[in-house]
């Protein structure tokens, strides 16, 4: 058990500092970076569990109906919130570098936008999920107890976010998104909790990515 939990926590902090290497110093595109994700997300986690045969990640994957009561209402009401804000705040803060970021750091531009947010809103957000969500909380918390593993889990997701936002928004704006990232990240955990499945935290993680992503097509003057 010891093990398992020095293991668990050294393979997701260490990846994640290597995704913000990525992010903040060698700057790769957004393909590169999510092939890069895609293995240490990914990949490694599924070596590390034929080693650790008991982390059983295969049943994160089983659809359970616990967690989605309340995750499809939630799911819904995060991506109005997300784009009400936006509305709301345009006139406060400036959001412009948000664009200026994803185009100079990553190469994300208004011609290959639609690709990219239909690849965060399905497929990032899975991979994210299963990592943050199943890896660091549902089979830590089989070894560390629940609270650990709820802390553990959203400030490893929180920190994870950092690299890739320097740059975006003004520095009030950027705590404010990095304290609800860390609450979102343990609501998350919440209703995974439940059935001990990714799923539920994955719906309302794609309607996030589906509003984030309408205020990108604004911004790139596509809508």
């Amino acid at each position: 058990m010891r093990k398992r939990r020095i293991l668990i926590c050294g393979i997701v902090l260490v990846f994640c500092l290597v995704m913000a290497w990525v992010d903040g110093v060698i700057q790769a595109n957004y393909f590169q970076k999510s092939a890069i994700k895609l293995i240490l997300f990914l990949v490694f986690p599924a070596i590390y569990a034929l080693y650790d045969k008991q982390l059983a990640i295969r049943s994160l994957f089983y659809p359970k109906r616990e967690g989605f009561r309340l995750a499809i209402p939630l799911a819904v009401g995060v991506y109005a919130v997300i784009l009400g804000g936006y509305f709301l705040c345009k006139d406060v803060f400036d959001f412009s570098g948000i664009t200026r970021s994803l185009t100079e750091n990553i190469g994300v531009t208004g011609s290959n936008f639609l690709f990219v947010s239909l690849y965060i809103s399905f497929v990032n957000s899975l991979l994210e999920e299963f990592f943050f969500r199943g890896f660091a909380f549902l089979t830590l918390q089989r070894s560390v107890g629940k609270r650990f593993a709820y802390l553990f889990s959203a400030t490893a997701f929180t920190l994870y976010h950092i690299a890739m936002m320097i740059g975006w928004f003004s520095i009030e704006l950027f705590l404010l998104v990095l304290a609800g990232l860390f609450i979102g990240g343990l609501l998350l955990n919440y209703l995974n909790d439940k059935g001990q499945t990714v799923y539920p935290s994955w719906l309302v993680h794609m309607f996030a990515n589906f509003a984030i992503n309408t205020i990108g097509f604004v911004l790139f003057g596509i809508l």
